[in-house]
């Protein structure tokens, strides 16, 4: 990655009606980032998406691409290719044709064609796969296919729309690794659209967390997660405790709101001693949940409300179901509260 600037939005606006779908964002993406556009459904990211790409227009702002001004021009006139969660393949042609079929409609010459497509397919780990047809292929071949297709224009910005929102979970997450190791190895500025945090956290240089139409927070995945900038973010990226108000006032001294991620907090019994740089709150054990790594414990607190704490299961699958209804002390490092509200 570089320091200079890939794409540049400046008060970009879209509305669909009374609706403001985006609503004054700016943003830069630098050269070579692999930048994800994360939120839940409605909150304007794939429309941002869709006006990089030239497909839908902006009411209002700026839109550059490599410091040139491209808001009014046509998706044809843009240095920008799109991968979306449907892949389009041609059934009727095969993996090499599909690659090479935007360099045809271009008017390239056949035998530069046919090596750049074959360049392409192993710059996605499909080499030897062109003869095939893409009814052949599995689900993440053919979504590499189609990630090859791209490619092989050598456009300055790839955009990718929800591209493994079809895929298993099992073959998504390897999807995840290995786009992000054809991004690296390709070089270029990947745009990536996605409402799972977890597929956001895996993937990106940075991470742009959208709510209604604006960006909420923007940072590496360490900064999203560990020091969430709203309420919003921390609750939407992972799973997050919030401390709020009268709450935050009798477990923390402190006023306003405060995110504490479960994995930080410890569940110990209550004659047990803290540790020196440690907040100690008393609640009872409402719930214990077993999900195979881990073990979720929701515990309601006697000054009122409930946190989450996450132990791992390192020592073995023991059931901890006896737990429930028990008195327990939550205890966390205070470096680990971080305020996201007054």
């Amino acid at each position: 990655m570089t320091d200079s600037v890939a794409i540049r939005l400046r008060g970009l606006t879209r509305r669909f009606g009374d609706v403001v779908a985006v609503d004054g964002v700016d943003l830069d993406v630098m050269d070579g980032e692999f930048l994800t556009l994360l939120g839940p459904s409605g909150s304007g990211k794939t429309t941002v998406l869709r006006m990089i790409a030239g497909f839908e227009r902006p009411d209002a702002g700026l839109i550059e691409l490599g410091g040139a001004d491209v808001t009014r021009v046509p998706p044809y006139g843009r240095d920008v290719n799109t991968v979306f969660q449907d892949y389009a393949l041609f059934p009727h042609m095969t993996v090499q044709e599909n690659v090479e079929y935007g360099l045809r409609v271009k008017k390239v010459a056949k035998a530069e064609r046919r090596e750049r497509a074959q360049a392409a397919l192993e710059s996605v780990r499909l080499d030897g796969y062109g003869d095939r047809a893409p009814s052949q292929l599995s689900g993440g071949q053919r979504q590499r296919v189609a990630l090859a297709r791209a490619l092989v224009n050598r456009p300055k910005v790839l955009l990718l729309d929800e591209p493994l929102g079809a895929l298993d979970l099992k073959l998504r997450e390897e999807m995840q690794v290995e786009l992000k190791e054809i991004q690296r190895g390709v070089g270029i500025t990947f745009v990536f659209v996605t409402h799972d945090q977890d597929e956001a956290l895996t993937m990106s240089d940075r991470i742009a967390v959208f709510n209604a139409g604006r960006i909420e927070q923007l940072g590496s995945p360490t900064e999203v997660y560990e020091h969430p900038a709203t309420p919003f973010v921390a609750g939407f990226v992972g799973t997050s405790n919030l401390l709020e108000q009268a709450a935050a006032q009798a477990v923390l001294g402190k006023p306003g709101t405060w995110s504490v991620r479960p994995e930080k907090i410890r569940v110990i019994g209550t004659d047990e001693p803290v540790r020196e740089g440690e907040h100690a709150v008393r609640g009872t054990v409402r719930e214990v949940i077993y999900v195979g790594m881990s073990t979720r414990f929701v515990v309601d607190l006697e000054v009122g409300g409930s946190l989450m704490a996450v132990q791992q299961n390192a020592e073995g699958s023991t059931d901890l179901g006896h737990m429930r209804g028990q008195p327990v002390l939550l205890v966390w490092n205070t470096r680990h509260e971080y305020k996201v509200a007054d």
